[in-house]
């Protein structure tokens, strides 16, 4: 009984000693995840098992980067209006690394070439939007509106794409390698010639799906959802 105790009792101590650090940017959240040995929350967190602050701060001077303890009233992330973002694209402006754009609408938008690697575009509304040659690595796009939108030879590496809705969407030559599309509706999307070696494609919809030519190497899915795309 007594080590039953204690077990759930240093259990509860590791919890305890656990703290989520935010940072103003997505990019050095990622790489200071690395420096300190901790985890990434794929976002602008990082879960650390003990924090250094000496360690942390050191590491955020060398990124020119800020943070704070998740819960603190300051916010980390800036967010982007959609208005903001069409003006300078406008311009020839094509750099938006780390946008804050959760929920952000930008449907049937000319935005190929743009750089959102990194950027916060959950439950975005992107859907018929020109993202051609768009790089979108590891930017989270989950339960984001895609439906028809062109992602042609697009940067998807390590890219959320966790319930979203990429129906009718055009994907073709795009590089999807290690990207998360879990649960992701692929319906009468077009993924002619696409990588999705080392992606996770559990539970996703293939119905009338294009997969010709599509690397599938290292993936992770259930093959019989396969039965119903085309290839």
């Amino acid at each position: 009984m007594k080590n039953i105790i204690s077990i759930g009792w240093n259990s509860w101590l590791k919890q305890r000693k656990e703290s989520v650090l935010l940072f103003d940017s997505i990019a050095a959240a990622s790489e200071i995840a690395l420096m300190l040995n901790s985890q990434w929350d794929g976002c602008n967190g990082v879960i650390i098992a003990k924090c250094d602050e000496v360690a942390v701060n050191t590491a955020a001077k060398l990124l020119e980067a800020t943070w704070c303890y998740e819960g603190a009233s300051k916010a980390v992330l800036n967010r982007v209006t959609t208005d903001e973002v069409l003006r300078r694209y406008a311009m020839g402006e094509r750099n938006f690394i780390n946008a804050n754009l959760k929920c952000a609408v930008l449907a049937s938008m000319k935005l190929s070439e743009i750089n959102l690697s990194y950027a916060l575009l959950s439950w975005a509304n992107l859907s018929q939007a020109n993202l051609s040659k768009a790089d979108l690595t590891a930017a989270d796009l989950s339960q984001a509106n895609l439906n028809g939108a062109d992602l042609s030879k697009a940067y998807l590496m390590r890219t959320n794409l966790t319930k979203a809705n990429l129906q009718k969407a055009s994907l073709r030559g795009a590089n999807l390698s290690r990207a998360n599309l879990s649960e992701v509706n692929l319906t009468d999307a077009d993924l002619t010639g696409a990588n999705l070696s080392l992606a996770d494609l559990r539970g996703a919809k293939f119905h009338f799906c294009n997969l010709s030519g599509v690397n599938l190497t290292d993936a992770k899915l259930i093959e019989s959802d396969l039965d119903f795309a085309l290839q």
